[in-house]
């Protein structure tokens, strides 16, 4: 699942994950994707940060707290590269942390590695 408010990002990300063969979700809110999460029961999760209605770090917090989403991987791709925003990502739950702008081979190895842990 692809969860960001920007369209392009969430087609770029699209289009590399359906290269692959993979099925792809997406939501342009974090409010949107706890429900599509409940529902769907994604493989993995790639999040935005800020976003509206509800942000990143929320979304990733009401995962979380969902026994039937509580281990799935997060992905956050974001322009925020402060370092206490990754740490705050991290303690919310994200597995990994990637600042835009990413090329395809970064989310790849990123993706293989929270997804094999």
């Amino acid at each position: 699942m692809i969860v960001d408010d920007q369209a392009v990002i969430r087609d770029r990300l699209r289009a590399l994950f359906e290269d692959e063969d993979l099925r792809v979700s997406d939501a342009s809110d974090g409010a949107e994707a706890v429900q599509k999460a409940q529902r769907e029961k994604p493989n993995l999760i790639i999040l935005d940060l800020s976003m509206p209605v509800m942000n990143g770090l929320d979304f990733v917090r009401a995962i979380r707290a969902k026994d039937s989403t509580k281990q799935v991987p997060v992905l956050m791709v974001t322009t925020n590269a402060a370092q206490d925003d990754i740490l705050e990502a991290l303690k919310a739950g994200v597995n990994d942390y990637v600042v835009k702008p990413f090329t395809p081979d970064v989310i790849k190895a990123k993706v293989q590695a929270v997804t094999t842990k």
